[in-house]
């Protein structure tokens, strides 16, 4: 072959000039290193262990689309007469329907499917591309929509427009011009059907789903998304606080291995309680007299709430208050003097405050706002003001701030649907919305069943789990208890103690219950060496301050580092003193703890969950599967697996300057996969994309999550690398999984790496979604669907590798089943392997006794992260801060780093 090598050479050089265009075989020389992208991969078979059980979904078939038509999209602008573009969206279903009724002839009397915005559809062309219309809307005021714009949501007029629309000499008249922008074949959606998921599939998707959108419009709801709100009273429930959850319906189309489905669910949003302003305020501020209200407070909770205004029932948002009271408040009022009333005289002005104007000339009685400031709905530099008792807050305003833990666990309770009670909502929701009624539906041929689809489910086995003595044991309906039975591995405490943050408890009954309770499960603990109760003169100070104050007098008496420290705190939710002591233990001390809140009973129960968290938090563990101990995992046992949880917690709704905590983590001591550690790092505010998983800092050293995690797999697993690597990654959207494979696993492969450049580990990789709405029932009971539950077919994806599981027991409300995407195997799992490994992952959580919803090291990763994040909680972010590469139109977000986590606890479970 080296004597051939010259006369190749000099037979290319002999050749002419290449052709200007490249053949179509020939690969530029500037992208032969360009990576193919990774993609979700199509599903290699159906599972098919467990007993097979029909169920019905919350999925309606829907009837295939006319396949030789199209969709038509045409982009519309809408300006005022004189020529400026309106801001607002409300506004614009209302010129657009006016558009419709108007030129009707013109536009070949086609409907619509409008999104409230810049996009319109038609099923077939419009008679030419490009349309100016002019049209006048008779009823403009500064009053809302309420027959087609969307009260409150993201339809509702913008500020820009009530400004304009209020003004006396602003004309009526709006411009339109719509243009064609593309056009998309209905074939599309039988070809997703088919799993060839284009561009244009997701189009036509989107355009059906706006179609649900105009519906729910038209009928007044409030849009949420797919989500709608009719402004019903008997759909609101009131959460305290000034708070209401208003109960919808959520609707959505599917592409499904069973064809074309209609998703509808019950959906609940949380909106401000309507009605007089005033009782809004002392809900929310939970006082009982007007005088008790703090205004500071009411000026930043009412900013942007819309109110209507008595006695002309004029709608206006809020930009403000007066800064003196109704009584004190002057503005400048104009008058013409004209002799015999005809107002024809000269203009005179007269300072006047807003009390005397409401009272002395509009003649409108005012009992309780003489005192109190004033609503400013006018502009930053022209006020316009209304006293208090004139305005009621309007119907239908979502509130966006976080609920506090009762509202939260009142909004659940409420929210709450039995099987049966949830698909008669469900059936009778579909029939009132009427949808094959709908003029854009019936034009596309989409006809809708109001049947549940049924799908066949199959139940697994629950796994055999191993508890204390060698005792094996089958959990029950997704539960067991620890009832006569020791902990497959209990830990001895001899060196502990008590920290009382002034709570009313019987600190000596306590100990006494729980060394008792220990030694029943087989953990060994010896007398506490002693209790520190917090001073009486630090119980007001700063929360860090009573920590500082408290390790003071632990460590002027303890006489080396305990195991572990028993802390009792008064508040049984957000005690603001959790933060600061987690910190103060984890980071500086080094020290596991472990906090409570007794309530009047601590019983058995109670005292054998705080032993379980004990426990594994020290380093035992309460139970194992029985094929962790045999080994005999399929895939797992044989070659050195790490399994990894990955979720990114961000902060309370409208924080936005909260960093986001991104937390792995991840199986140790292989081949057991129920022990995990945890690593977590900060990044900027709202981004889910995890940045901090490979972060090289020199060409020696890379402080990435990834790399900590590979090193204590080693050590931890008898210095054996992971030949295998399972990611089990939460709360990302289908539309973030090519992401995934290409941000995040990247950063993974390229941590590998760095360790060692000739290893090469295999993948897996899956999504779980809980946020999602498709539900199953028994069909003629009443029961939720038993744990063990797994569903591949039907509802699942047309081509993508998805299944629904319900691995633990649905004792209250309605069942939430976790949707699993598997985007990638490299490893090669069955089908039948995988839903098992799912399933067993869901019963080695070691907090409870019970299977959970979600593989535990999802829910690991989601503690870890809560916990954390408790550590910034209550500090001010700091100047010198470091940045994790978020960005900003303004540039990259600079985050507080983390405090390391002490050595001695780094790789325990200390978030259990």
């Amino acid at each position: 072959m080296d004597a051939l090598e010259p006369a190749d050479t000099e037979a290319v050089e002999a050749l002419p000039p290449p052709p200007p265009v490249i053949p179509p075989n020939v690969i530029p020389m500037k992208v032969t290193n360009t990576k193919p992208k990774r993609v979700p991969m199509a599903r290699p078979s159906l599972g098919r262990k467990g007993n097979a059980l029909p169920l019905l979904t919350n999925h309606f078939r829907v009837t295939p689309t006319k396949g030789d038509s199209y969709f038509f999209h045409y982009n519309v602008s809408l300006f005022y007469e004189d020529g400026k573009p309106i801001d607002g969206k409300g506004i614009g279903r209302r010129v657009i329907d006016k558009v419709h009724q108007t030129y009707d002839t013109e536009l070949d009397r086609k409907d619509f499917a409008y999104d409230g915005e810049k996009s319109l559809f038609t099923i077939g062309a419009l008679p030419q591309n490009n349309f100016e219309f002019t049209v006048v809307l008779d009823d403009i005021s500064s009053n809302r929509v309420s027959t087609n714009g969307s009260p409150g949501g993201n339809d509702s007029p913008g500020e820009v427009d009530r400004k304009r629309l209020r003004r006396p000499y602003q004309s009526k008249t709006f411009k339109v011009e719509i243009s064609f922008a593309a056009k998309i074949p209905m074939q599309s959606i039988a070809n997703a059907l088919r799993g060839n998921d284009t561009e244009n599939s997701q189009e036509a998707l989107r355009v059906l789903d706006i179609i649900l959108r105009q519906h729910a419009a038209k009928q007044g709801c409030l849009l949420v998304r797919q989500s709608f709100f009719n402004n019903d009273p008997r759909n609101f429930t009131d959460l305290g606080g000034g708070v209401f959850g208003c109960r919808g319906f959520h609707s959505s189309f599917r592409t499904t291995q069973g064809g074309l489905s209609l998703n509808i669910d019950v959906s609940t949003t949380m909106i401000v309680k309507p009605g007089p302003v005033v009782d809004f305020l002392l809900a929310h501020q939970n006082v009982r007299h007007p005088d008790d209200i703090d205004w500071s407070k009411a000026k930043r909770t009412l900013k942007n709430l819309r109110v209507k205004t008595k006695p002309s029932n004029t709608e206006f948002k809020i930009v403000g208050l007066s800064e003196l009271p109704c009584n004190q408040q002057l503005f400048t009022l104009k008058q013409r003097n004209g002799k015999d009333g005809n107002g024809d005289g000269e203009v005179q002005t007269v300072e006047v405050t807003v009390y005397e104007y409401f009272v002395n000339y509009r003649h409108i009685e005012l009992s309780y706002s003489a005192t109190m400031p004033c609503i400013n709905v006018g502009k930053p530099k022209r006020p316009t003001y209304f006293p208090v008792e004139l305005c009621a807050l309007v119907s239908l305003q979502r509130y966006t701030k976080s609920l506090s833990t009762l509202q939260r666990s009142s909004l659940v309770e409420k929210s709450r649907q039995k099987p049966q009670e949830r698909m008669k909502v469900l059936t009778d929701a579909l029939k009132s919305n009427n949808y094959d009624a709908d003029p854009m539906f019936l034009a596309c041929g989409v006809s809708i069943n109001t049947h549940f689809t049924q799908v066949e489910a199959r139940v697994l086995s629950a796994p055999k789990l191993k508890v204390g003595n060698g005792e094996d044991f089958f959990p029950r309906n997704g539960r067991w208890n620890f009832n006569n039975k020791k902990l497959v591995e209990p830990i001895k405490i001899e060196r502990w103690a008590v920290v009382n943050f002034s709570a009313r408890c019987d600190i000596q009954k306590l100990c006494r219950d729980i060394i008792r309770c220990g030694e029943q499960k087989g953990v060994f603990i010896d007398q506490p060496f002693d209790v520190f109760e917090e001073n009486s003169q630090w119980r007001r100070a700063p929360p860090a301050v009573r920590v500082e104050k408290m390790f003071e007098q632990m460590q002027s008496k303890l006489p080396g580092a305990p195991q572990f420290l028993l802390c009792i705190l008064s508040e049984r939710k957000n005690s603001d003193i959790y933060g600061p002591w987690k910190r103060k233990n984890l980071s500086e001390f080094g020290v596991v703890t472990q906090c409570i809140a007794p309530t009047a009973r601590i019983n058995d129960q109670y005292l054998t969950n705080v032993l379980l968290k004990i426990n594994a938090k020290l380093g035992g563990m309460n139970s194992l599967l029985a094929v962790e101990q045999s080994p005999s995992i399929p895939l797992i046992s044989k070659i050195p697996t790490i399994i990894l949880g990955m979720d990114v917690s961000h902060g309370s709704p409208g924080q936005s300057d909260v960093p986001s905590i991104a937390a792995v983590v991840s199986s140790r001591q292989w081949p057991l996969i129920s022990r995990y550690r945890a690593s977590v790092r900060t990044q900027s505010p709202k981004m889910e994309m995890m940045d901090s998983l490979f972060k090289p800092v020199s060409d020696e050293e890379d402080k990435g999550i990834i790399r900590e995690l590979l090193l204590d797999f080693y050590t931890s697993s008898g210095k054996r690398k992971p030949d295998q690597i399972i990611i089990f990654r939460d709360g990302v959207s289908e539309s973030q999984f090519t992401q995934v494979l290409n941000i995040e696993l990247d950063q993974i492969i390229e941590a590998c790496k760095f360790l060692d450049q000739k290893w090469n580990p295999k993948f897996t990789v899956i999504v779980a979604q809980k946020n999602h709405h498709t539900k199953f029932f028994q069909p003629g009971s009443p029961d939720n669907v038993p744990p063990g539950t797994v569903i591949d077919t039907k509802v699942c994806h047309p081509r993508n590798n998805d299944f629904y599981m319900c691995a633990h027991a649905g004792m209250i409300g309605t069942t939430r089943p976790t949707h699993y995407h598997v985007l990638h195997d490299e490893i090669g799992f069955s089908a039948d392997d995988l839903q098992e490994l799912v399933h067993s992952l869901s019963y080695v959580y070691q907090r409870s006794t019970t299977a959970i919803s979600v593989v535990a090291p999802i829910c690991y990763a989601h503690l870890a992260a809560a916990q954390i994040s408790q550590f910034i909680k209550f500090e001010e972010m700091s100047e010198t801060s470091s940045g994790h590469g978020g960005v900003t139109a303004a540039g990259p977000i600079p985050v507080q780093a983390l405090p390391e986590l002490h050595k001695n606890v780094s790789s325990s479970m200390f978030f259990c």
